[in-house]
Parts: C-alpha cells; sequence; structure tokens
C-alpha cells in the first residue's frame, strides 16, 4: 500500500480514518467483490475508477451498510468495528452522494436535506419548518447554490438534484464522504463550486472518496487512486505514478481507444426531422434545426439552456405551444406513444425515472417498446420475446447474470444499455440521446458511440445531448449550441471545436 497522505496542517496520523480488509460480498449468479482491501485517510481525496459492473457501486453499498459482506473486516481509526446497517456508518460519520438520486421530489429542498432529522417545534409533535429553511439556506450557500429551499425537488432540474443530494450530505457533518460521479450533471461553473468545495472539506480533514470516470477530474483531484476490475482491486497508486492510457488498461484489461474514431458522413441521407420555429411550455422558443440520416448531431450549450426541452418537445413529452415538428416528411404531433410509432426513440437524460421500470427483468425492459412490432397480432410469445432479449444482451454486451436479472440490480453503466438497447428492435429511424454517456466508464463510452456509429451507417439518424464538449466534438457531424432557449448557432465538422460551442453558449459571447 501507499504511503499515507496526511491531512494538511494536522499531527502526523498513523492509521486510517476507515480501513475494509478482505471485502467479499456476492449476489445470485455474481461475484461482486472478491477479497478487496480499501482504506481512506483524513484530508485526502481517493479516487476509485473502474468499468460499470467492476465493483465500486457494490463497495459503497457495504461501505455505507445498504449491503452487508458476506465476509472481511472493518477498522475506524484503528478499532475494528462493525457496519451493518445505514445507522452503523452514519454513527462513523460516513455520508454517500449516490449517481441515482435519493430525494424525494414532492417535498421541498428544505424537507429533502432535513428528512428523518427535523427540528422539533415548540408544539410537541410539530417540526420547526422555520428553522429547516434557515439552515438550509446556510447549507446551500456554503456550497454555492443559491437557489430558494422551499422549491419542490420535482421543478429542479438534474444538476440542481445534484447539488441538493451534496447539501444534503454536507449537513450530515460527514467526516468520510463518498462522492459517485458528482459532476456528471454539473455545468462547469457548478463543478468549480463543487472542487472549491471538495478544498474546503479536505483542509477540515475530511476523507473523500470520488468514483469518477472523468481523467482531468482524477488527476487535477485524487491524492490517492485505487482500480477495481471484476470484482478485485487491481492497484492502488498515486496520480503522479500514472498516466491516463495506464489506468484505462488497469480499469478494462485491453487498451482503449479513448477518442471514439467514426466515419464522418460527408454526403448525408434526405432529411429526418425537421423543426421550424418550434416553442413549448417548458420556456424553449425559436427553435430551428434539422437531423439527416446517416449524421449525428449534436445538441449542447450550457446546463439549463434548453437542450433536454427542446428533445422532449420533439418527442412529444413537453407540451408544444408553437411551430412544426416534420419527421420523415410529415409532419407530426402527440405525445411518446405517437412518436415511438412512427419511429423516434428518446434515450432520456434520467434513465432511472424515465427510462427503465427498475422492479422488472432486463427482458422485460429490453422488449417493452417493441411489443407493437413483435407481437402485431398482440397475442404475446415469451419465447419470442426471451430469444429478442438474450440477443440484445448479447450484441450490447450487457454484464448480467441473465436476462430475467432485476434490471434495478445491475450497474449504472449497464442500464444505460438496456435503455439504448430496448429502442433496437423497434426498427427506429431517429435516435435521440440525452448524455448517453453519463456515468459511464471509458470502456463502456466506445462501446456506445460505436453503436451509435453503427446505427447512423445504417441508416437512421442520432440527435445527441453531451454536456462533454470534447464528445460532442469527437462524435458528431455538426451541432447546434443553445443558450438560454434558444439556438445561438450552428457548427458544422470544421467549425466543431470546444472553443467555438463555449463561445457561443456563453452570455453575451
Amino acid at each position: 500500500m501507499s504511503a499515507a497522505v496526511q491531512p494538511a496542517g494536522d499531527a502526523p496520523v498513523t492509521v486510517p480514518l476507515l480501513e475494509l480488509r478482505g471485502i467479499s460480498k456476492e449476489f445470485p449468479g455474481v461475484r461482486a467483490l472478491d477479497d478487496v482491501s480499501f482504506a481512506v485517510w483524513p484530508g485526502e481525496v481517493h479516487m476509485l475508477l473502474g468499468e460499470n459492473g467492476a465493483g465500486k457501486s457494490s463497495l459503497m453499498k457495504v461501505l455505507c451498510g445498504a449491503d452487508s459482506a458476506d465476509s472481511g473486516e472493518f477498522y475506524h481509526k484503528g478499532d475494528k468495528v462493525r457496519v451493518s446497517s445505514t445507522a452503523d456508518a452514519q454513527k462513523l460519520g460516513i455520508a454517500v452522494i449516490f449517481q441515482e438520486f435519493s430525494l424525494v421530489p414532492y417535498l421541498d429542498i428544505g424537507q429533502n436535506i432535513f428528512l428523518g432529522r427535523e427540528p422539533s417545534g415548540r408544539i410537541p409533535g410539530t417540526i420547526d419548518r422555520r428553522r429547516i429553511l434557515r439552515d438550509a439556506r446556510r447549507i446551500l450557500d456554503s456550497i454555492g447554490f443559491n437557489i430558494d429551499p422551499s422549491i419542490l425537488v420535482e421543478k429542479l432540474g438534474v444538476a440542481q438534484q445534484q447539488m441538493v443530494e451534496i447539501a444534503k450530505a454536507i449537513s450530515q457533518n460527514a467526516r468520510i464522504l463518498v462522492m459517485d460521479e458528482p459532476t456528471a450533471a454539473l455545468s462547469d461553473r457548478e463543478t468549480e463550486l463543487l472542487f472549491a468545495l471538495i478544498a474546503r472539506l479536505k483542509a477540515d480533514g475530511v476523507a473523500i472518496i470520488y468514483i469518477s470516470h472523468r481523467m482531468a477530474e482524477v488527476f487535477a483531484l485524487g491524492d490517492r487512486i485505487t482500480v477495481l476490475r471484476d470484482g478485485r482491486r487491481i492497484d492502488e497508486l498515486r496520480p503522479a505514478d500514472a498516466s491516463p492510457d495506464q489506468l484505462v488498461r488497469m480499469m478494462v484489461g485491453r487498451t482503449v481507444d479513448m477518442s471514439y474514431p467514426r466515419h464522418f458522413a460527408e454526403t448525408p441521407g434526405k432529411v429526418l426531422l425537421e423543426v421550424r420555429r418550434l416553442a413549448a411550455a417548458s420556456g424553449i422558443s425559436d427553435i430551428d434545426l434539422e437531423v439527416r440520416a446517416g449524421e449525428i448531431v449534436g445538441l449542447c450549450g450550457l446546463a439549463g439552456s434548453g437542450r433536454t426541452e427542446v428533445v422532449r418537445a420533439i418527442f412529444g413529452a413537453d407540451k408544444v405551444t408553437a411551430g412544426e415538428i416534420i419527421f420523415d416528411g410529415q409532419q407530426t404531433s402527440g405525445g411518446p406513444d405517437q412518436a415511438a410509432r412512427r419511429g423516434i426513440a428518446l434515450i432520456p437524460e434520467n434513465r432511472k425515472s424515465e427510462g427503465l421500470a427498475p422492479l422488472r427483468s432486463v427482458a422485460d425492459n429490453l422488449v417493452v417498446s417493441a411489443l407493437r412490432k413483435l407481437f402485431p397480432s398482440h397475442l404475446f410469445d415469451p419465447r419470442r420475446a426471451q430469444r429478442v432479449a438474450d440477443g440484445l444482451v448479447k450484441q450490447l454486451r450487457i454484464a448480467t447474470p441473465t436476462s430475467r436479472q432485476m434490471v434495478g440490480l445491475l450497474s449504472g453503466g449497464n442500464q444505460q444499455k438496456v435503455v439504448i438497447g430496448k429502442w433496437l428492435a423497434t426498427g427506429a429511424k431517429l435516435f435521440i440521446f440525452d448524455e448517453p454517456t453519463r456515468g459511464i466508464d471509458v470502456g463502456a463510452k466506445s462501446e456506445i458511440f460505436a453503436l451509435i456509429d453503427r446505427l447512423v451507417a445504417d441508416g437512421a439518424a442520432a440527435l445527441m445531448i453531451s454536456s462533454e464538449q470534447a464528445e460532442i466534438c469527437h462524435v458528431c457531424d455538426r451541432a447546434y449550441v443553445m443558450r438560454e432557449g434558444r439556438i445561438a448557432g450552428q457548427l458544422s465538422r470544421s467549425e466543431l471545436t470546444e472553443e467555438n460551442i463555449v463561445r457561443l453558449g456563453m452570455h453575451h459571447a
């Protein structure tokens, strides 16, 4: 094990703040963790890397008491302890910000931050509402999130919900803070605020376990790096002793091309989607764009610029108030059901709440969108459905012991593959991807971009939203940039650079 990283300004620490030794965990058909040892010290950021399904989430669930380890030991400040429940973990000062949010949408921000820890009011049996809002405001201000704590969480975007999750963890005075892809849905400005917050927490001696698939974050924030693969710890090293390519090889056990090469559309086909002067109740207006067969078109801009609102309006999920949507030569209207029948597929930003039925099997999720196509007589054939699902599992390399496994038990990356896979059997012509690689490791990213490339090579069209500008530049044939609910400009392949995206996306650019 590497030498300990000492917290700034403190006396030397001789034992880790928290140490896990020989942790193993099995689920039906899957050995999620195999003799994993892991330690975190006060005042350090310990990066935890690995492909989706490598065991990162399983290790964090064991750490926070959500799952019990089958074997292994826990030590807190050198003393052996028992972590068999979330209450045990909270007593040790462990707080986890999971990638999939755990917020209650119909409660407001303050209520979510203090859920289960509400202060009592003067009258027995009541809650001090004013104190909740006051304390919530103080915590939100401390992380640079300027928002009214009385707003319902259901009104927030994904980036704002992520900030509420962070505020919730901070409110628990955590001394060991686990962050699972915390910047996946944050804008550049919000990411800067998060990094500043992490620096303050480090200076205060808080230990941070940080899961990320973004190499820039690994080297900008990390004091130490642990790499997992197939449920095992591969190595632990310092950023100064590693390179991005080396870490990728350790994660996937093979060389991965991180440039996402593809054959760009020199002569795209006919116009499949044409949007004219589109406006919607969600706040977008004057949207003009087109997408042709055989090309990948990017839709980018800052978080909150209206990207998701545009694709939701096209798919019929948000009410259109003006303009036209013309698909495959015909003007369209109606809801998501009609859009799906016409051949439009949407892979949404929030897979958990909008893309999956988490309590159903992988197979059920994979065939649900294609039921009318697969069974035009309205007679369901379980054997055919199973064959289709098994074929998609193999095609997409979905890591699951069987297609009968409940999809909610899969890792985030494999869940995303299921969300994409459910549209493949429909014969869709237009695929709309809203943050398709959010929370996805570098190996799976290459697979997903290769899949999108195959779809457009076979004559489909793709409209892709990504907060990672490098993805837009490396993958898309051209891109539209949004600002404040409108299209700020269009960039051709030769003009498609991160600098131009930022220039168009910034106010007064």
